[in-house]
């Protein structure tokens, strides 16, 4: 069966479209899902997340957009896979016994120094922002870390717009002025 002949199917009787997909695209999710998942979740995982798959699909796919439909369910595949791979890493607590054979030499890509210094400035920075006091502290970090344009924040902290801006000038003098005693 076709691509076309399987969008029609979809287009006319949703029904025995959605039989026609599963039937004919099955082993590609598979395939798909296999390569990604294989080694790290359980078989019966690997099962439920091409289901997982085919529901996404047959719940958001529209034959009436023009685009390969191979392509669309390749795509939907591969990202239900990495997420569920992503979640299974999350869950898992990675540990290995220390009389075990696989246990060698662990090393990470971290640099303990560097994160640790980086923590001691963005608590420092998060400190100083907190002493401007309000509302100079909302506003710094609603332009900064929420990203927030002047007008928004005006509404926000209760002002007009030029006098955000002029709050904004004036705190992060303040912030240089005093990360570069802290530095």
């Amino acid at each position: 069966m076709s691509e076309s002949e399987v969008n029609d199917k979809l287009k006319h009787s949703p029904d025995d479209g959605h039989r026609a997909l599963f039937d004919h695209y099955y082993n590609y999710v598979y395939a798909i899902t296999l390569r990604i998942l294989r080694g790290n979740v359980s078989m019966s995982d690997i099962e439920e997340c091409v289901i997982d798959t085919f529901a996404d699909i047959m719940l958001n796919y529209d034959p009436d957009k023009s685009g390969s439909l191979k392509a669309y369910i390749g795509t939907v595949a591969k990202r239900n896979s990495i997420n569920m791979l992503r979640k299974s890493n999350r869950k898992s607590n990675n540990t290995i016994s220390i009389d075990s054979d696989d246990f060698g030499e662990l090393v990470s890509g971290t640099d303990v120094e560097q994160t640790a210094e980086n923590n001691n400035v963005s608590e420092a920075l998060i400190n100083a922002i907190k002493a401007l006091g309000e509302p100079d502290s909302i506003i710094i970090i609603q332009k900064y870390f929420y990203d927030r344009k002047s007008s928004e924040i005006a509404k926000i902290v209760g002002l007009s717009s030029t006098a955000v801006r002029a709050r904004i000038s004036r705190a992060m003098k303040k912030l240089k002025k005093f990360l570069a005693d802290f530095c």
